[in-house]
């Protein structure tokens, strides 16, 4: 089993989801927003399955160091997609692809005892 988590390396919930996914002898196939940007394909899909409330990260530094200008775009897909594309780092994490589902901030994957 491999799954595909999508964020940044020094963010602590990547950390944790990965640390995590390798505990339950999962293979992780890690995708650094930083070096290799956003699929925007992807990004499409994300809005769609959890919404922008969801998908913009509206907690974190990077977003409140925006200017209100910048942060009033989120507020229509497309300008959303255009900033998250730009500032990744505002794209809550970790995504993860695994086992056929999509999830969103999920750090824990430890296996159901039942």
């Amino acid at each position: 089993m491999t799954a595909k988590v999508y964020g940044i390396p020094n963010c602590s919930s990547v950390k944790k989801a990965i640390a995590s996914l390798k505990e339950n002898n999962v293979g992780v196939l890690f995708h650094d927003f930083k070096k290799h940007g956003v699929p925007a394909q992807l990004l499409d899909e994300w809005i769609e399955a959890f919404g922008l409330d969801k998908v913009v990260n509206r907690k974190g530094t990077t977003w409140r160091g925006l200017d209100e200008n910048l942060q009033n775009k989120a507020q229509s897909p497309e300008g959303a997609k255009a900033l998250l594309l730009e500032y990744p780092s505002i794209i809550k994490r970790p995504v993860v692809e695994f086992e056929g589902e999509l999830t969103i901030g999920k750090t824990d994957f430890s296996k159901d005892p039942s």
